[in-house]
C-alpha cells in the first residue's frame, strides 16, 4: 500500500511537471560547473561573492581543518562549546552591529530553532507570504497565531495589525505581536521596503525577525544588509555570499541565552566544528576588503536585468536574483533544459518553492561573471523561446 501510494505520487509530479532529479555535477571550477564532462556556466548558484569558488580560501579552511579537526563530536551543551566559536560569534555580533549571534548548522535549522521555541500561545506572527519554507516550517512548529500579508505590502500588514489590536482591545493581556519578512527575497529578487516597515514599527512596537540570508556579504556597507535599523533579530548564512556551510542568528543576549536553554537545534544536535570557527573569522576580512566584488555583483546584475527587460522578457528583482516570469511548470523546466544544452545552469523554480502557475526561471548572478557572458546568456535564451 505504501509503495502504491508513493509511486502514484511521484508519477503526478512528473506529469504535472514538479518532478525533481538533480544532475550529478562532476567539477566546479569558478563561474563553470563541469556536467558529464561539459562545461557549464554557473547561473544558479548562490555563491554571489565568488568566495566559495575562491582557491585562497579553499586553502584556508583546509588549514584550519587540519588544525582543528575535523568533528566537534557533540552539541554545544554538551562538550562542544569551544572558546574558538565564542569567539567567532562575538566578532560576527560586532561587526553586523548586534549585541550577541549564535552559530546553527544550517539556516533551516536556524529558522526552525529561533521561530519553534520563542512563541507561545496567544503570540501573533505576521508574515510575509513569500518567506523562505524554513520560516514556515517553523511557524507551523511554534505555538503562534501566525497571519500572512500580502508581500512586500507594509499597507496590508498596517491593516491586518489594526484589525488584531481592534479584536483584542478589550483584552487584559497585552498581545506579543512580531513580524517576519526577509531583506532581500530569494525567490523575487525583491528588497524589504525598510522605511515603509520602520515606520509601521514606531507606530505598532512589535518586535521584528529579518532573514538577511541573501543579503549579508552582498549588499549593505561592507556587506552588513539592509535591515540591522528595523530588525530585533537577523538571521544569516555562511553558505551564500560568505561562501561557507552553517549559519548565524543575530539578536540580543537574552535571545540567544533564551536558544541556548529552549531551542532544540542548539540542544540536540552536534555542533559545528571549532575549524568552522576559524573560517568564519577569516570571512570576515574577506567580507571586509570586499567592495569590489559587490560593486562587480552589482554592475552585472544590472546588465542582465536591463539586458533581458530591452529583449522584452517579464523579469523582477533589485540585486543579484533576477526572476525569469514563466508561468506553467513544464515549460520553465523545458526552458532550463534548454539553456543547459546551450551551455548555461539555471534554476526552474516550481511549486512549492513559488505558488503554483507561477514558475520562474531564477537567475543567480556572481561576482565572477561578465558581460560578455550576460550577452552570451541573453541570447542563448531569445534562441530557446
Amino acid at each position: 500500500m505504501l509503495e502504491n501510494r508513493i509511486r502514484g505520487k511521484l508519477a503526478h509530479q512528473k506529469k504535472s511537471g514538479l518532478y525533481r532529479n538533480p544532475f550529478a555535477i562532476d567539477l566546479r571550477k569558478g563561474k563553470y560547473l563541469y556536467v558529464n564532462g561539459a562545461k557549464k556556466i554557473n547561473f544558479a548558484s548562490n555563491d554571489y561573492m565568488g568566495i566559495a569558488a575562491s582557491d585562497d580560501f579553499r586553502k584556508k579552511v583546509s588549514l584550519n581543518f587540519q588544525k582543528f579537526g575535523t568533528s566537534s563530536s557533540s552539541s554545544r551543551l554538551v562538550t562542544a562549546n569551544y572558546t574558538a566559536m565564542t569567539e567567532a560569534e562575538n566578532a560576527f555580533a560586532d561587526y553586523f552591529g548586534y549585541e550577541s549571534c549564535i552559530f546553527f548548522p544550517s539556516g533551516y535549522q536556524a529558522n526552525i530553532g529561533i521561530l519553534s521555541s520563542l512563541f507561545e500561545t496567544g503570540d501573533t506572527v505576521f508574515f510575509d507570504k513569500h518567506i523562505h519554507a524554513s520560516s514556515v516550517k517553523g511557524l507551523l512548529l511554534s505555538d503562534a497565531n501566525f497571519k500572512g500579508y500580502r508581500h512586500n505590502s507594509t499597507t496590508h500588514l498596517k491593516k491586518r495589525i489594526e484589525l488584531l489590536k481592534t479584536k483584542n482591545s478589550d483584552q487584559s493581556k497585552k498581545e506579543v505581536i512580531t513580524v517576519l519578512t526577509e531583506s532581500l527575497f530569494s525567490m523575487d529578487g525583491d528588497f524589504l521596503d525598510i522605511d515603509s516597515l520602520t515606520q509601521l514599527r514606531r507606530e505598532y512596537s512589535f518586535f521584528t525577525i529579518i532573514d538577511e540570508a541573501h543579503a549579508f556579504g552582498a549588499v549593505g556597507d561592507k556587506g552588513r544588509g539592509i535591515a540591522r535599523p528595523v530588525t530585533d533579530i537577523a538571521v544569516g548564512t555562511f553558505g551564500k555570499a560568505l561562501g561557507l556551510f552553517g549559519a548565524f542568528v543575530l539578536a540580543p543576549k537574552w535571545i540567544k541565552e533564551y536558544l541556548f536553554n529552549f531551542s532544540s537545534p542548539i540542544i540536540y544536535t552536534t555542533a559545528l566544528p571549532e575549524a568552522h570557527a576559524a573560517s568564519a573569522m577569516d570571512l570576515l576580512k574577506i567580507i571586509f576588503n570586499s567592495d569590489d566584488k559587490r560593486e562587480k555583483l552589482s554592475q552585472v546584475s544590472q546588465w542582465m536585468k536591463e539586458g533581458l527587460l530591452s529583449e522584452g522578457f517579464c523579469v523582477k528583482g533589485d540585486a543579484h536574483i533576477i526572476a525569469l516570469e514563466i508561468g506553467d511548470e513544464s515549460k520553465a523546466v523545458k526552458l532550463s533544459r534548454l539553456l543547459f544544452d546551450s551551455g548555461f545552469l539555471v534554476f526552474p523554480a516550481r511549486f512549492p518553492t513559488v505558488p503554483l502557475g507561477k514558475a520562474i526561471i531564477r537567475i543567480s548572478m556572481n561576482a565572477l561573471l561578465d558581460k560578455t557572458d550576460v550577452k552570451a546568456f541573453i541570447k542563448a535564451i531569445k534562441s530557446c523561446t
